[in-house]
């Protein structure tokens, strides 16, 4: 096959998160079938599952059994996602305080601001007895499966 035949190939977790985009665009459960129909049908059935079972391991969708095969929801939106995405990036370096700090000083400062106050909010919800929904923000990296 020549070079300029090849399809472009996605960025890593782009696929998941046009899977999720689709379900969360669903009225209701839907199947690997439709998920893969209104993707474009340009990928392999057995591709769109293998997404599906991925996103199913790091629960941000739910399925149920229908006939043989399952239906499929959402349990998380894309930015979920992509903060797991962030994470397991995270907990594989052994300098996490480097790699935060160097994240941190490369924010546009909108985005610092932005990312202060969630901080703040988050203390503020943990000084008032409230968790953290996700469970994690300790520290070691364990609390959540990316």
């Amino acid at each position: 096959m020549a070079p300029q035949d090849r399809r472009t190939r996605r960025g890593q977790g782009e696929l998941e998160g046009q899977v999720l985009g689709a379900l969360r665009e669903a009225d209701g459960p839907v199947t690997a079938a439709w998920v893969q129909e209104r993707l474009g049908g340009d990928l392999a059935y057995t591709t769109v599952v293998t997404i599906l079972t991925r996103l199913l391991a790091k629960d941000v969708v739910a399925r149920e059994r229908r006939g043989r095969s399952f239906a499929w929801t959402p349990t998380a939106d894309v930015a979920r996602l992509a903060a797991l995405r962030m994470r397991r990036l995270l907990d594989g370096e052994r300098d996490r305080e480097a790699v935060l700090a160097s994240f941190v000083t490369a924010l546009p400062p909108g985005d610092e601001q932005v990312l202060r106050a969630l901080l703040e909010t988050a203390d503020e919800d943990e000084g008032n007895g409230k968790s953290d929904a996700g469970g994690d923000r300790g520290e070691g990296g364990t609390g959540e499966r990316a």
